[in-house]
């Protein structure tokens, strides 16, 4: 346990660390979340589960009465509130383990959880993430979670397995970040294992893309 929490809390500081160069390069909402938000019912409360920069939080703003924007990092959170301040969009900004969410039961009816599940260092945090969206969707909810798969061009591989890929600041400087790269079938896998479950799923971009609600609902 204080391994994992070590590995959780490394990431997290590695995200404060580059945070602003990080939220420099991701201006734009990705098309398959475009597409998922702007096909969903307008939603009292909608929810950005590692929100980064808020770039899609700030899609979220115009399809929900309420935005929550979660992310571990108090570094990205700052470009989130900053943008948000910039844009003219509303947004609640919580710091929070994506395993360990702040929020009521049953309260979100919309969700974007991208680009973040692959970033948590072990399985077990991974299902329990996905515990926890389950958690706070309302029973007719739905969600969009992504991570990076051994489908894209940058892996030669078909089994998941964990690496840590370089980002370079500006003057040279690489700083890790851990990632799991997972396989189509065991991020099907690790939804089945959660309080999940698949209403849809594909392969774009190099990314496995499900959309879940909660299980037996």
């Amino acid at each position: 346990m204080e391994d994992a929490e070590t590995e959780r809390r490394e990431v997290r500081a590695t995200y404060d660390y580059i945070a602003d160069h990080f939220a420099q390069t991701r201006e734009y909402a990705w098309p398959e979340v475009e597409e998922f938000v702007d096909d969903a019912p307008y939603a009292a409360v909608a929810l950005d589960l590692g929100c980064g920069n808020g770039r899609h939080a700030e899609l979220l703003a115009d399809h929900a009465d309420r935005v929550l924007a979660a992310d571990a990092s108090r570094g990205l959170l700052d470009t989130a509130r900053e943008r948000a301040a910039e844009r003219g969009f509303d947004a609640d900004l919580v710091q929070a383990d994506a395993a360990r969410l702040p929020v009521r039961d049953r309260t979100v009816e919309l969700a974007v959880y991208v680009a973040t599940l692959h970033h948590l260092p072990s399985r077990a945090a991974r299902v329990g993430s996905l515990d926890e969206l389950a958690r706070v969707l309302v029973p007719e909810g739905r969600a969009l979670v992504s991570a990076w798969s051994t489908a894209h061009e940058k892996f030669g591989r078909t089994e998941g397995f964990d690496t840590t890929v370089d980002w370079t600041l500006p003057g040279g400087e690489t700083v890790e970040r851990f990632y799991h790269i997972y396989s189509p079938a065991e991020f099907r896998d690790d939804v089945a294992e959660s309080d999940l479950e698949l209403v849809d799923f594909e392969v774009s971009s190099g990314n496995c893309y499900g959309v879940v609600r909660p299980a037996g609902e």
